[in-house]
């Protein structure tokens, strides 16, 4: 059966309002990884999928027959004119055969709905028994509007921190703690899972397994503000051995740069009040209310899925993030543009 693609998430809640912004702002449209449900890359969507499928063959036979029902109807019933009177003599009459369709259509109609519960209830309990022996643990923390992801490390001195990016190995289990910052989003990569809310003051559990790999667009499905339209990330299923090699280079802080130029934008970055809100390990940055840069020049995008990151992208970034993520938590900056490029020429060569 050829199956419909998904509507963008950009165009659901917040975004029905923030997508003309894209081109008020001067924000091209971002090439992200795959964001379809319908293609599943892991064994939890592919029960979603499978659900999918029932639901759908379900709903279109019984369609298909209310729309078959009511054509007969239509053929059959007696034509009148204009001064054709009024037959009500069937209101007394008992009917057995329009009395019989009723019956089994009402039975037809309860069995359907009950082996739709059924399905639902199979599909939820095979969502639930995924095997997460020797699993990845992260932990997502939502806010308005980015994600800052930790990933627990045995022993500790082995957990680090980075955002609006996840990267797994293909083929593990993931167990990702979810909690809120400050309202309620939620996480949702349709090609790996189902979706999960982040609240305030609690922690809910997400699991899923990527058994392809790729690059997977997520997204917050949750109306979570002005920005929710874009507050994106991806998700990275690598195979075992790069994945590990890319946890390994998180572990790393970051190194003394030589380069006149990236020495100049460090001392930007300790200088003034970038200090107060982000974190880069190996300096005295340590802040946590916005997102950890340590390695921020390694990822794809920025302002949580809403640029590519390149040097031009992030300068335009720094200078007025109000005029490309208009709300977000980050002021625009009064540097002069020579500190400006140095300090995107050093956080862009932080891999």
């Amino acid at each position: 059966m050829k199956r419909c693609r998904p509507v963008a998430l950009a165009l659901l809640g917040a975004g029905c309002l923030a997508a003309p912004l894209v081109l008020a702002q001067g924000v091209a449209p971002l090439p992200t990884g795959a964001h379809d449900m319908l293609a599943p890359a892991g064994v939890q969507a592919a029960h979603i999928g499978r659900l999918w499928d029932v639901f759908l063959v379900t709903c279109s036979i019984v369609f298909a027959a209310i729309l078959i029902a009511l054509g007969v109807a239509l053929w059959r019933s007696p034509r009148a004119g204009e001064g054709t009177p009024p037959d009500v003599s069937s209101v007394d009459r008992h009917e057995p055969g329009p009395y019989r369709s009723v019956v089994v259509a009402t039975l037809l109609s309860v069995v359907g709905l009950l082996a739709l519960l059924v399905a639902s209830v199979w599909t939820d309990r095979a969502l639930a028994h995924l095997p997460i022996d020797d699993a990845v643990h992260i932990e997502v923390t939502g806010h308005q509007w980015w994600w800052s992801v930790t990933y627990a490390g045995k022993p500790e001195s082995e957990t680090f921190t980075t955002a609006n990016e996840l990267h797994v190995p293909v083929g593990r289990p993931v167990v990702v703690k979810l909690t809120s910052n400050d309202v309620i989003h939620t996480l949702w990569v349709p090609n790996l899972s189902g979706k999960k809310d982040l609240i305030p003051g609690r922690e809910t559990v997400l699991q899923f397994r990527a058994d392809t790999p790729g690059v997977y667009r997520g997204q917050c499905a949750e109306f979570c503000g002005f920005q929710h339209a874009f507050m994106a990330f991806e998700v990275v299923a690598d195979p075992p051995e790069q994945f590990a090699a890319w946890a390994a280079r998180q572990r790393q802080e970051a190194g003394t740069p030589t380069d006149p130029l990236l020495v100049r934008g460090q001392q930007v970055f300790l200088g003034t009040t970038c200090i107060m809100c982000h974190a880069i390990q190996g300096t005295n940055a340590h802040a946590r209310s916005g997102p950890d840069l340590t390695h921020v020049g390694g990822r794809r995008t920025l302002a949580s899925g809403t640029l590519a990151n390149t040097p031009e992208d992030l300068f335009r970034w720094i200078k007025d993030p109000q005029k490309i993520k208009p709300g977000a938590n980050m002021p625009a900056s009064t540097l002069p543009d020579a500190d400006l490029r140095a300090l995107a020429a050093y956080l862009e060569s932080l891999k």
